[in-house]
């Protein structure tokens, strides 16, 4: 046993078998929690040593990873973070997708600073996690329900409200909608790549975390107040504070990276969203706050609509890309219906983004009639009807009718049907969808996402810059060679970001992370270690995703993606003529073979992951 004080963590990792309902404590020593920090690193860790490429996404022995960091739980704003890694039914490869909330911080309240879970219960079962320990709890009374509705129940069930966070799969993921989420505290989402559907896959219904009397060891508690107070501020000083991440949709429109109808323009007239700002929601609703642990931001709001045919509907207020989603993508414009769309996903337990796309293809191909009233189920697919968007969801949930070829996600639904339908989709070829955005307005995201190895961007994320680590700024969007470049400069600070238990809106200063990092584990960091720990989770993922399956050809986008904007801002910006040289320049950048995007023996080399030269 470890009785040494490791400052910034638990020490121990929970791992549970849910098939032998069986539950063990595994303790890291401080040189490996250097090494790989926690989150998505760590988690990567684990995932490339215990899933094997003959196992399946849906198998008991698929590995549904929860990890943490050392700044989870603490007074850094926005500290209640976890990250989420698995093998995922969107790519049927690696998945990492964060949510922001309570679990990471309560997770380290209960004891831990992870937990691992393998194996398939032999009944619908949820974990109650506590007091260093665990327990198998009944969930067939919650079966059906939605990830909301589950939540209060078991705080009720266990009589603990606010001392407890809950993250549940809804009826997509009992359903394995291999978009499926997992949504926790009223509506914070780990969205990316289905890994609601691997918790379905397991019969686990739920993870509920106790606000418990553990805390992690601080080094320096003093300093760590007063840099806590800065990022705050630095926080603070953006549009988010005031206006949420709705604050981007003006510049999207300016930008020509906002989504209208499922790529077919890129022109949006003022009366289509002038009701989506947030200056207009917020000055017309009515809005209160809902921050996250420890959250000074607090960017996150409930809402209860005051108006138009959704009035007196209350739930969380849609972030940037679900107002996307369920706006502009489907040719709505009713602020309320955004807000009914966006909490129905949640608590169907499904990704917006995924669900956005799907809906968008859907609706295209029947103005077009390449589908009709018979294949949609009866259901009228206009652009902006959102009651049928409704009813289609619900259907896709439950895998009833044309939602259970919906329920395979756009890609697989649209090779499905098959003839044009196929060329409108919009996906990689690796099987997922990119975030809300135009991203034909955005290259850097358009080749980060076609590139990522966790099913969602990775590293392209706008507030990590090449002139932060020593590189040129980029001066033009649309060059191959300077987004490329760009790329690769920045690759590794947001995965070490996904490591430290913390949401990005909340550390926007480089030099204060890595303060508070030092006060609380007492480890003194620059850039290039951050960024070396940062790309020990990309080569371990990329090497994990080679064993399972990744060739080069599937990282590229659909026909539709990748298109060429025939109107708006960003009117004949292709990005496929270009691509082949931009994945060339972007992998020699990284350290992998330029034709088959392995990482070389001397990349892995030097990031002391010598165990992994053998498997690729």
């Amino acid at each position: 046993m470890n009785n040494k004080t490791i400052f910034g963590y638990m020490g121990k990792i929970l791992r549970v078998d849910l098939s032998e309902r069986k539950t063990w404590v595994e303790e890291l020593d401080e040189a490996t929690y250097r090494k790989y920090v926690g989150g998505v690193t760590l988690g990567s860790k684990y995932l490339y040593e215990e899933v094997s490429p003959d196992v399946e996404w849906s198998s008991p022995k698929n590995r549904l990873i929860l990890m943490t960091g050392p700044l989870a739980g603490t007074r850094v704003p926005g500290s209640g973070s976890f990250c989420a890694i698995s093998k995922g039914p969107m790519t049927n490869m690696g998945a990492s997708t964060q949510a922001n909330g309570f679990l990471g911080a309560f997770l380290r309240f209960s004891g831990f600073d992870g937990v691992i879970i393998q194996g398939c219960a032999s009944d619908p079962t949820y974990l109650f996690i506590h007091d260093d320990q665990v327990e198998f709890k009944d969930a067939g009374y919650l079966m059906g329900k939605g990830t909301l509705e589950t939540e209060v129940a078991i705080k009720e069930e266990l009589n603990l409200g606010r001392k407890l966070s809950v993250v549940a799969a809804g009826p997509a993921g009992e359903n394995r909608v291999r978009f499926a989420a997992m949504v926790g505290d009223g509506g914070h989402v780990a969205g990316h790549n289905g890994l609601g559907s691997v918790m379905g896959s397991k019969n686990l219904k739920a993870i509920a975390a106790h606000h418990g009397t553990k805390r992690p060891p601080i080094k320096n508690g003093e300093k760590l107040t007063a840099v806590s107070k800065e990022l705050l501020e630095v926080a603070k000083k953006g549009g988010l504070y005031k206006w949420g991440t709705n604050n981007n949709f003006p510049r999207a429109v300016k930008a020509g990276f906002l989504p209208i109808r499922n790529y077919t323009t890129n022109i949006i007239h003022e009366k289509e969203y002038e009701k989506l700002l947030a200056e207009y929601t917020r000055n017309h609703f009515e809005i209160k706050s809902k921050p996250c642990w420890a959250c000074g931001v607090k960017h996150v709001k409930h809402v209860r609509v005051t108006e138009g045919r959704y009035q007196g509907l209350e739930g969380e207020e849609p972030e940037f890309e679900c107002t996307n989603a369920w706006g502009p993508l489907i040719g709505n414009s009713d602020p309320g219906a955004v807000v009914m769309l966006s909490n129905l996903t949640d608590n169907l337990g499904m990704d917006v983004n995924e669900s956005g796309w799907t809906i968008a293809w859907v609706m295209e191909c029947y103005e077009k009639g390449l589908l009709t009233k018979k294949d949609t189920d009866g259901l009228e697919m206009t652009w902006g009807n959102v009651e049928e968007v409704r009813k289609m969801l619900e259907k896709i949930a439950r895998r009833e009718g044309f939602g259970d070829i919906l329920a395979e996600g756009v890609k697989r639904a649209s090779q499905h049907v098959g003839g044009e339908t196929a060329d409108l989709a919009v996906y990689t070829h690796k099987g997922n969808t990119p975030r809300g955005h135009d991203h034909r307005g955005r290259w850097t995201e358009l080749l980060d996402t076609c590139l990522s190895d966790t099913g969602t961007i990775e590293a392209a994320f706008p507030a990590a810059r090449p002139e932060m680590f020593g590189d040129d700024p980029v001066e033009n969007q649309f060059s191959s060679t300077e987004v490329a470049r760009s790329n690769a400069a920045v690759s590794g600070w947001c995965q070490f970001t996904d490591c430290l238990g913390v949401c990005k809106f909340c550390i926007r200063s480089t030099d204060k992370t890595l303060e508070s990092l030092e006060a609380i584990t007492g480890w003194q960091m620059d850039l290039d270690e951050t960024m070396v720990i940062g790309r020990r989770a990309m080569n371990l993922l990329r090497a994990f995703n080679i064993k399972h399956g990744l060739k080069r050809e599937l990282e590229r986008p659909s026909a539709r993606y990748g298109s060429v904007p025939e109107d708006g801002p960003i009117k004949g910006k292709g990005i496929l003529p270009v691509w082949d040289e931009m994945v060339n320049a972007f992998y020699s950048r990284m350290g992998w073979d330029p034709k088959t995007g392995k990482p070389l023996p001397e990349t892995i080399k030097s990031l002391g992951l010598d165990d992994v030269i053998k498997s690729l």
